[in-house]
């Protein structure tokens, strides 16, 4: 893997990022409000499962 596609990888994961946002600003809000009633191991929880989706995703496409 290249340093392009390492940029080009964190690109796309920027346009993924803003498609709710830009989409349902109101529905964007909401979620972060949830985030913060969460505790912090619900959300340490959460960061793991993303990693480890991202991690089995990744060996899959590899």
């Amino acid at each position: 893997m290249d340093s392009g596609t390492l940029w080009l990888a964190l690109a796309c994961m920027l346009v993924i990022e803003g498609l709710l946002p830009f989409f349902s600003p109101s529905g964007w809000r909401s979620m972060f409000e949830q985030i913060l009633r969460m505790s912090n191991g619900q959300i340490r929880f959460f960061g793991l499962c993303s990693m480890a989706a991202g991690l089995v995703w990744i060996l899959f496409l590899l």
